[in-house]
């Protein structure tokens, strides 16, 4: 198993401050491997509510048994039984026994605002994806972009056991995890419009065109698209609005939030990404997941006018506005729309992410960093 201490600290560090620990994330990221990692070294108990006998134990009389435990107990796949939540309030509340909650969620449109509600003020959550560049070996990067982050993926022996795997994961999501949570959605359909998404990866949503290219109306493409949010695998990135006297774009970027769940949907074996169209924007995608997962960041925005000028991602850190050009480039040089940005938004800093080996300035506050320098950045100055 590859370590993963930067999150495995975040946990740990999560679990001593607050009763309840909410780890988030697509199912098959590794959420039930770092947990069983971080349960082994204390008392524990662990509860898999995917396991006909430990759902049981918990629907027949859950306060009772619960309130009997001591230490940490984990519940694994806890959207199966959002029943709970209440009960975990009240447990929370009383802190018996030293107890500590850990609570793992994966592909579920209610989890976040149910635990939100029910246990405001007493839960953290922690969004998890699969590897990041710290957990890899740093000459492996470009490994991590093709196949994508999921450690089944990443790890796989050959390129094609790799990309069955994913068409095999994207197959299980839509046939077993959807109809799990009670959604009546054909796969078939749902199939057509996660590929759409990955033909418009890095685009403005446009509600209208999805709804016209899959033959239902517009409040049936925005539930498409929230639930496969709420479900981890696309990402709705948000527009930014400065105080300008310009025509901002105030509709949300759509990304895979995976990139090998993109090249799989794209039907994109490894050696064809470097040829296709969105080679582009499957590294921008790549990269915006890179900078939010390490950076810890859960708010990030794009910014762009009706003229022209855009920024790829703004992250506000320890009082800071940041800004992330992404380009697939040789040696990329400084632009106008780059100039813009950096004075519409007042940025402190503006970073270019390439995938280069050196790092360079080319203006008083734009940088250009490599991709092997993504992490050291990250974890010194942002």
């Amino acid at each position: 198993m590859v370590p993963r201490y930067t999150l495995e600290a975040r946990i740990i560090d999560s679990l001593e401050f607050n009763p309840v620990t909410a780890l988030l994330g697509p199912r098959q990221c590794g959420k039930t491997s770092i947990a069983k990692t971080i349960a082994n070294k204390s008392k524990q108990t662990y509860y898999d509510l995917e396991n006909p006998t430990d759902y049981s134990a918990l629907t027949q009389s859950p306060m009772l048994l619960l309130e009997s435990l001591e230490g940490l107990i984990v519940l694994d796949e806890v959207q199966r039984h959002p029943d709970i939540f209440p009960i975990l309030r009240v447990l929370a509340d009383r802190s018996v026994q030293g107890q500590k909650f850990l609570i793992l969620g994966s592909a579920s449109p209610y989890l976040t605002k149910g635990a939100s509600e029910s246990l405001a003020g007493r839960i953290n959550f922690i969004d998890m994806s699969g590897f990041n560049l710290l957990d890899i070996e740093q000459e492996k990067w470009k490994t991590l972009w093709i196949r994508g982050t999921f450690p089944t993926s990443y790890l796989a022996k050959n390129n094609n056991q790799s990309y069955n795997w994913r068409e095999n994961y994207i197959r299980t999501f839509l046939e077993r995890d959807i109809p799990q949570l009670g959604i009546r959605i054909p796969s078939a359909a749902l199939r057509r419009f996660w590929t759409m998404i990955a033909h418009f990866h890095g685009q403005i949503w446009n509600a209208s065109e999805f709804a016209r290219s899959i033959g239902a109306s517009e409040p049936t493409a925005r539930r498409y698209i929230d639930l496969l949010t709420d479900a981890f695998v696309v990402r709705q990135l948000q527009p930014w609005h400065e105080n300008l006297k310009k025509r901002q774009v105030k509709s949300p970027k759509v990304y895979i939030r995976d990139s090998g769940i993109l090249h799989t949907l794209l039907n994109l074996p490894e050696n064809n990404i470097l040829s296709h169209p969105k080679l582009g924007g499957s590294w921008e995608g790549f990269i915006i997941e890179q900078i939010l997962d390490l950076a810890n960041v859960r708010e990030a925005y794009f910014w762009a006018t009706h003229a022209g000028a855009e920024l790829d991602l703004l992250i506000f850190k320890n009082g800071k506005r940041i800004g992330f050009e992404i380009k697939y480039a040789d040696a990329p040089t400084r632009t106008k729309s780059m100039t813009i940005a950096l004075e519409d938004l007042r940025l402190d800093i503006l970073y270019v992410i390439y995938p280069g080996r050196e790092s360079y300035p080319i203006d008083k506050n734009i940088q250009v960093v490599g991709v092997k320098e993504l992490i050291p950045l990250l974890k010194t100055k942002i």
